[in-house]
C-alpha cells in the first residue's frame, strides 16, 4: 500500500475511534476538537519523537499561560475605566507576550504549538456557557481548562503518533 493511502486509512480509523470516545465514554472529558489540533501539530512538527514532546509541552504551556490570563479577566470589573473590553485585551496581550519570549526556554521554543494550547483554552471558555469563571477555573475538576483541554492536547497528539506507526504497518 503506498504511504498516502495508508496514512489516509490510519488517520480515519483512529479519527473514528477517537471520535468514538470523545462523544462517547470520554464525553466531557475529551474534546475531538482540541484533539485534532494537537494531532495536525504533531504532523506539522515532524512526527518525531521531538515532535511528540514539543506538542505536549508546548501545548500544555499554552494552555497555562491562557489559563492564568483568563484568571486575570475574571478579576476585571465590568465598570473598569476605559470598559471590560479594553482590559481583557491588554491582559491577553501580556499573557501572549509572556509566552513567546518563554521560547528563550529551549523546552518552550515551539511558539505555534503553545499558540494551539492558548487558542483552544479560549475557545473551550468562549464558547462554553459558564465555563468562564474563577470558580471553574480554581476548581480541582474536568471544566477546569487546565485539566481537559491539557487532557485532549496529550491524548490528541499520542492519537498522531499511533496514526503514523498504524501507517508504517499499513505501508509494509
Amino acid at each position: 500500500m503506498n504511504n498516502l493511502t495508508a496514512l489516509s486509512i490510519s488517520i480515519a480509523v483512529l479519527a473514528g475511534l477517537a471520535t468514538f470516545l470523545a462523544v462517547g465514554p470520554l464525553s466531557g472529558i475529551f474534546f475531538i476538537w482540541a484533539a485534532t489540533i494537537a494531532w495536525a501539530a504533531y504532523f506539522f512538527l515532524g512526527a518525531t519523537q521531538e515532535a511528540l514532546k514539543n506538542t505536549i509541552v508546548c501545548g500544555i504551556f499554552g494552555v497555562f499561560m491562557a489559563w492564568l490570563a483568563a484568571i486575570q479577566i475574571t478579576n476585571i470589573p465590568s465598570s473598569a475605566i476605559l470598559g471590560f473590553p479594553f482590559w481583557a485585551a491588554v491582559t491577553v496581550t501580556c499573557s501572549v507576550v509572556v509566552m513567546c519570549l518563554a521560547a528563550n526556554i529551549p523546552a518552550l521554543a515551539t511558539i505555534p504549538a503553545s499558540v494551539l494550547g492558548y487558542s483552544s483554552t479560549f475557545a473551550y471558555l468562549l464558547q462554553t456557557p459558564g465555563k468562564l469563571t474563577k470558580d471553574i477555573l480554581l476548581s480541582a475538576s474536568l471544566d477546569n481548562p487546565l485539566i481537559v483541554i491539557s487532557i485532549s492536547i496529550v491524548v490528541g497528539t499520542y492519537f498522531g503518533l499511533w496514526s503514523g506507526q498504524l501507517s508504517a504497518k499499513l505501508t509494509k
